[in-house]
């Protein structure tokens, strides 16, 4: 049996699988979002893929980019949402999610947390993802793609204690 599955008004139905799985659109099936993740960080995600997307529409560099972090982050591509994280997989996503919260916030910052709550969902299961998140935010840093914060200022996001926040590298740093 088939459920429906949320849609604007002037969009045909859209159908998912019994498992909720997949969606099943024009007789095509489609991965489904990783439905454990935060309401409002899954709306979040949906914005930055949709305005990804209109970016790919208009020809801007790096927006297919930008297109397939929101899908990693989402769940839609990448190791199924459903099946048990391999750590390589893990780490695709957590950065693919850091990447896509960036993009979206644009000239703010993110909370670790938040990453891990999309990755590891909303129950108290996103708690173990907390030291992955920070360590995957410290290479980010060494790459040259972040900054890790603590107060205000930069700090190695895996030796620091206590809460830090993960914004991009302004030019210059």
């Amino acid at each position: 049996m088939e459920m429906g599955y949320r849609m604007a008004p002037s969009e045909k139905p859209v159908q998912t699988t019994t498992d909720g799985r997949y969606l099943i659109i024009e007789g095509r099936r489609w991965r489904a979002s990783d439905p454990s993740i935060p309401a409002k960080l899954r709306q979040e995600l949906v914005n930055e893929l949709m305005s990804a997307r209109r970016a790919v529409k208009q020809g801007e560099i790096g927006a297919s980019k930008r297109v397939n972090n929101a899908k990693l982050a989402l769940g839609e591509r990448g190791q199924p949402w459903w099946e048990e994280p391999e750590s390589d997989s893990m780490g695709e996503r957590i950065r693919a999610t850091i990447r896509s919260l960036l993009s979206h916030r644009a000239n703010t910052s993110i909370c670790p947390s938040d990453v891990a709550r999309i990755v590891g969902g909303a129950d108290e299961g996103w708690r173990k993802y907390m030291g992955q998140v920070r360590q995957i935010a410290a290479a980010l840093a060494v790459q040259g793609e972040v900054v890790a914060t603590q107060n205000g200022e930069p700090v190695e996001a895996d030796g620091v204690k206590g809460p830090i926040r993960i914004r991009r590298r302004h030019p210059g740093e």
